[in-house]
């Protein structure tokens, strides 16, 4: 790992102008870590131009905006891409252009891309990643409060405020390295957490209308009809995947989103990989926090029915 991380310094070193992706539909992971990183390159190397771009989530607008670039702005630039497991789920296909692509992710590498790859799904985060990336190379990263900021929020967004399996003595130590910073942490779990009136509606309907498995699979089917009657848009639905997680009995829980050409499937579980078979329907991520996509409602039970086989 030294000698990659060494590289990814050095690249950054090298380069006037670095832009930094995520993926799609991003989550507070997704934006802690690119705003992170893009604050720690302003801070230690202010002479350079550093962008962050993709599109924005109106709930998720307190980590950071969105930086307006045009196709220019590529040429001869670094572009670093993080907490993306999957060429296909980056946004904005414009990092094509750029001259060198870097990698930095904690999802399993099924898909490596990128002249340099830095991929280790022991971390809780790519926030996490990079704070000891900034660790490492103190003399070439410096933290400062605005980056400490993202960085912790990706971290609770990806640990679920710190009750996920995901996080480790690292973690919690990272944790703490980044509260010294004094940015009000408790501001930021707050925001998180804020539910609106019409998202607690929702979520009151889900828990009287999932539908559930003889094996402990318990799903939902969230019609575009459904989100226009809540007034929600789909990422704070999304969001309210885990109110099925609690519920007794249930192993393994599922939303399904209907989008105008796709179905877009969040699946989760309690200590049972399921990113198998979130590969089998275009998708991917962790052993028990992954994603897909399908094309019809016809291929929900097909979906229920890979997810009993994995249930013991």
């Amino acid at each position: 790992m030294a000698d990659i991380t060494k590289e990814i310094v050095e690249a950054i070193k090298q380069y006037s102008t670095i832009i930094i992706h995520r993926h799609v539909n991003p989550d507070p992971d997704a934006l802690g870590s690119q705003s992170g990183l893009q604050h720690v390159i302003k801070h230690s190397l202010p002479t350079k131009f550093v962008y962050a771009v993709g599109e924005e989530v109106n709930r998720l607008q307190f980590i950071s905006r969105m930086d307006i670039i045009p196709d220019d702005a590529y040429r001869e630039a670094l572009v670093i891409v993080c907490d993306t497991a999957n060429l296909s789920r980056i946004s904005d296909s414009r990092y094509k252009l750029g001259k060198k692509l870097i990698k930095i992710d904690h999802h399993p590498d099924y898909e490596s891309f990128g002249v340099l790859s830095w991929v280790d799904s022991s971390y809780s985060s790519a926030s996490e990643m990079l704070v000891d990336l900034c660790l490492d190379y103190p003399d070439d990263l410096k933290l400062n409060k605005d980056a400490a900021r993202s960085f912790y929020t990706g971290i609770i967004g990806d640990t679920g405020n710190f009750q996920k399996g995901t996080i480790s003595p690292g973690t919690l130590k990272t944790a703490a390295i980044l509260r010294s910073y004094n940015f009000q942490p408790e501001r930021i779990h707050n925001l998180l957490n804020m539910k609106t009136k019409h998202s607690s509606l929702l979520q009151n309907d889900i828990l009287m209308s999932y539908l559930r498995t003889d094996k402990g699979v318990a799903y939902f089917v969230m019609t575009e009809d459904m989100l226009n009657k809540y007034g929600i848009d789909r990422i704070e639905a999304a969001n309210l995947v885990n109110t099925l997680a609690t519920l007794r009995g249930v192993k393994i829980w599922v939303f399904f989103i209907e989008y105008p050409k796709e179905i877009r499937v969040r699946i989760r579980s309690r200590n049972i990989p399921i990113d198998s078979v979130a590969r089998k329907f275009n998708g991917g991520g962790h052993p028990f926090a992954s994603g897909a996509t399908i094309g019809s409602w016809e291929e929900v039970d097909e979906v229920i029915q890979h997810l009993d086989q994995v249930c013991p």
